[in-house]
């Protein structure tokens, strides 16, 4: 059984979901995050292996809360050697002329502002240890934009990204490593929200949440000499290139 420990955010669902199932699975102490505490509640009790997983709530855009957040993990794991950046929204009207400003605004601080109140209040905790991993789930919208996605999307996923390499390349020397992940299509419940409806046949077909987790997994198990600053994990029918 493992002694390490890691907090995944955004841990309800999807592809944090899956993330936390694989790291249960293999004996690490495991807390989730997210907005609803009964999505929590379901989650950790699905995923509890021979540990139980500790859940707490989280608004990733209010820079308080998340520090209480990060606060109430190092009490309750003892200390946090992976931290999972993993919460992220989307919209139907993904378009300049359809979306409101207060719906950019919205995205933009789930998914961009988010990870940097997360990394902010973590990074004195790793620094004090001279370790630590952070993974954040960006997109392959991050490094490529797409109409699929969306405007305010892409804008988001770009800022991760640039976030997530700058900070790792900051705190290398701390012994801190970041990865950003980019996925491609993953079956999770963010697809309810694509402008039209994706059949059971395309989910399928696609990346499923352990997918991700098995990854992240591995990454996390390399020593600390090793940084994977980066990596897409895409459908292999889906397009890339």
């Amino acid at each position: 059984m493992s002694s390490k420990c890691i907090l995944v955010i955004g841990g309800g669902t999807g592809i944090g979901k899956g993330i936390a199932r694989s790291f249960a699975a293999d004996g690490w102490n495991v807390a989730i995050a997210g907005r609803r505490e009964s999505i929590l509640t379901e989650a950790a009790a699905d995923i509890q292996t021979e540990k139980p997983v500790l859940t707490h709530t989280v608004d990733v855009g209010d820079r308080e809360n998340t520090a209480k957040l990060i606060d109430w993990a190092i009490e309750k794991l003892g200390r946090i050697d992976v931290l999972v950046n993993s919460a992220g929204i989307n919209i139907k009207n993904r378009t300049m002329a359809a979306m409101t400003p207060e719906q950019f605004d919205q995205i933009m601080t789930i998914n961009a502002v988010g990870p940097y109140n997360c990394m902010y209040s973590v990074l004195p905790h790793m620094r004090a240890n001279g370790d630590g991993l952070i993974v954040n789930i960006t997109s392959i919208a991050g490094k490529r934009a797409t109409d699929l996605a969306g405007i305010a999307y892409c804008a988001s996923k770009f800022g991760a990204t640039g976030l997530g390499t700058a900070v790792g390349l900051e705190e290398a020397a701390r012994g801190i490593r970041v990865t950003n992940v980019y996925p491609g299509e993953v079956e999770t419940p963010l697809l309810d929200q694509r402008p039209n409806p994706v059949s059971a046949e395309h989910r399928a077909r696609i990346l499923q949440p352990e997918d991700i987790g098995d990854v992240i997994l591995a990454i996390a198990k390399m020593p600390p000499r090793a940084h994977v600053p980066e990596i897409v994990i895409k459908p292999t029918l889906q397009q890339y290139a």
